[in-house]
């Protein structure tokens, strides 16, 4: 067997020399019984391929392109177990390219010359183009994409890329604009039920000679625990099939928990899923939607990312967020932030979870974070003038001399403790940067500030 990632399709497929047992999937579709159910049951064309049908539906671009052998580079971006592997793979089968699979864990700068050099005695020979599949793409460092670059760019190599993280991150620019992005999409449990039944129906390379009885619930019981993903999915009925005595039986959902034991979160702290069950979880408090706060909580939790991480955006959203509507959000974040580090997990769990409750349930507002980046804006593009010379330090022997304070009046001297006087630089005299909003404390604030200064508030 060749090693993981470097099964070697370098020859065209008509030629008598190719080994298919040598290669790690068939271009036939030959049942290799020690295969995983997930690889057998791979699609061979279109009509065995379920989902994603904004890519390859009938009539869409990408689907025209390989039925008419028109292939050209393109990354494949989409959650586990959601058919990049396997539009590659009949990429591969149904155009008369040559085909080539790298694994970017095991492969590195030299395999890629190699493969350049073979597709040049491919284009020379046979007239024939070369296809270059890299698996999880993501994990090329920048100089072995560099190195793709110039043959991509001159067609010596068709690239097909397959990415779990978002390539617009983890892929350089320079490549990026040199192929196309096919995003797929996390199936439905419909879809899953559907792959899953094809399974059990095909007595070929499926389960159809075990004579298994699953009913309707186990099997979207089955999907909904895989989460979008058609390999685990098929990977847990295959489990729950071996318990089963040769002559069959039925697959029940006792089984499948078994089988399944804790429920895989999805979840890498430095991909893709990691940001976005984050900036769900802060759109949620925002949104002021408790519930959905906490369930994006306990999957942070139940992955087990660093409670302290979550602290910080937790206190970071009781700030942009409530703000001024209600200052005691940030107290009450900050005084999580402190006791999460002093209790830990698990009781860390129950700090953070009143915390998200109180910011979700906060009324909000972020005029005060607008503010401040408004006033950064001004600072950063305008000629703001010097500090007003009332309004300088006047504490040091020699400050009045220059006029610094000399004319700073007290409000606390006043009625109400206040008095108008300028505190803007001239240059910036009516900038307005705070506007509250009427929610919680801040319509207080705001009626406050109205009393003081009604031309601006």
């Amino acid at each position: 067997m060749a090693e993981e990632g470097m099964d070697l399709f370098a020859m065209p497929v008509d030629q008598s020399n190719f080994d298919k047992s040598n290669a790690d999937w068939s271009r036939d579709g030959a049942v290799r019984p020690f295969e995983p159910l997930a690889q057998r049951m791979r699609p061979r064309n279109f009509q065995e391929f379920i989902g994603q049908q904004e890519a390859v539906g009938a009539g869409r671009f990408l689907r025209q392109m390989i039925e008419r052998d028109q292939i050209s580079s393109m990354i494949f971006y989409g959650p586990p177990g959601t058919g990049k592997t396997t539009l590659a793979q009949m990429i591969a089968g149904m155009t008369g390219s040559a085909f080539r699979k790298l694994n970017a864990v095991a492969s590195g700068i030299q395999d890629i010359r190699a493969i350049v050099k073979e597709a040049d005695e491919q284009r020379k020979y046979y007239q024939k183009r070369t296809i270059v599949f890299i698996d999880e793409i993501h994990r090329f460092n920048k100089s072995q994409q560099d190195v793709l670059l110039p043959y991509v760019e001159d067609g010596r190599l068709i690239l097909i890329g397959a990415t779990t993280e978002n390539p617009f991150f983890e892929v350089n620019h320079a490549l990026l604009s040199r192929v196309r992005i096919v995003r797929l999409y996390q199936l439905t449990d419909g879809q899953l039920v559907k792959i899953l039944r094809q399974a059990l129906a095909d007595t070929e390379r499926g389960l159809g000679g075990q004579s298994l009885e699953v009913a309707d619930d186990v099997l979207l019981g089955i999907a909904q625990l895989a989460g979008g993903d058609a390999r685990m999915a098929l990977n847990i009925l295959e489990g729950a099939a071996s318990m089963l005595p040769p002559n069959g039986g039925t697959v029940t959902l006792a089984m499948v928990q078994e089988i399944l034991g804790q429920r895989v979160q999805r979840y890498d702290k430095k991909g893709d899923n990691h940001y976005d069950t984050v900036s769900a979880f802060i759109k949620s408090m925002r949104g002021s939607d408790p519930d959905a706060a906490l369930h994006y909580l306990a999957r942070m939790l139940a992955a087990g990312e660093d409670v302290k991480f979550i602290a910080r955006r937790v206190v970071i959203c009781a700030s942009e967020d409530v703000g001024n509507a209600d200052p005691m959000a940030l107290v009450v974040a900050m005084n999580a932030a402190q006791a999460v580090q002093f209790v830990g997990m698990p009781e860390a769990r129950i700090v953070l979870g009143q915390a998200v409750t109180y910011i979700a349930s906060a009324p909000k507002s972020n005029a005060a974070y607008m503010g401040v980046d408004a006033a950064l804006q001004d600072v950063r593009s305008k000629n703001c003038g010097a500090v007003p010379m009332h309004l300088r330090d006047a504490h040091y022997k020699g400050a009045a001399k220059l006029g610094h304070g000399t004319e700073y009046i007290y409000p606390h001297s006043y009625p109400d403790h206040f008095t108008k006087q300028q505190y803007l630089p001239k240059e910036l005299a009516g900038a307005h940067y705070y506007e509250p909003t009427a929610n919680g404390t801040e319509k207080r604030l705001g009626e406050y500030l109205h009393r003081c200064w009604p031309e601006r508030f």
